[in-house]
C-alpha cells in the first residue's frame, strides 16, 4: 500500500470516534428540542402536516452547521462534545426567542401553517449559522 492510502486509512478511528459523537449529539438534540417545544413534532409530522416537518428540518439544519463546525475545529473529542452541548443549548434557546417574537407559534404550527414553519426554520438556520461561524476557536 502507498504511503499515502495508509495515511488516509489511518485517520478512519477518528472519523469513527467524531461521526458517532456527532450522531449521538444530534439525537440527544432531537430529544431536547421536541421536549421543549409544546408540540409534538413526530406526530405531526406522521400527519404530514408540512409546518411541523419545515420546522424540525430547520431546527435540525440549524444544530448541523455548529456540530459541523465544532467538529472540524475541534481539538478532542470531549472538545466537541463541550460545543456541540453549547450548539445545542443556542438552538433550543432559539425556539423559545421564536416563541415570544411570534405570537401563537406552536398553536399556527399545529395547524399546519406553512409560513410560521418556514419563520420558525429560518430563523433556526440562521442562528445556526451564526453559532458555526462563532466558533471559529
Amino acid at each position: 500500500m502507498s504511503d499515502t492510502l495508509l495515511a488516509s486509512v489511518a485517520g478512519f478511528p477518528e472519523f469513527i470516534s467524531f461521526f458517532f459523537l456527532a450522531i449521538l449529539l444530534i439525537a440527544l438534540f432531537c430529544r431536547f428540542y421536541t421536549w421543549i417545544t409544546p408540540h409534538d413534532e413526530l406526530a405531526l409530522i406522521k400527519e404530514n402536516n408540512s409546518a411541523a416537518a419545515i420546522a424540525f428540518a430547520g431546527a435540525l439544519i440549524g444544530f448541523a452547521l455548529p456540530l459541523s463546525s465544532a467538529i472540524t475545529h475541534s481539538l478532542s473529542l470531549a472538545d466537541c462534545a463541550i460545543w456541540g452541548a453549547i450548539a445545542l443549548v443556542v438552538q433550543v434557546l432559539t425556539f423559545a426567542v421564536v416563541r415570544f417574537a411570534l405570537k401563537q407559534l406552536p398553536e399556527r404550527i399545529n395547524k399546519g401553517e406553512i409560513a410560521a414553519g418556514v419563520f420558525s426554520a429560518g430563523c433556526s438556520i440562521a442562528i445556526g449559522l451564526i453559532n458555526a461561524a462563532s466558533m471559529t476557536y
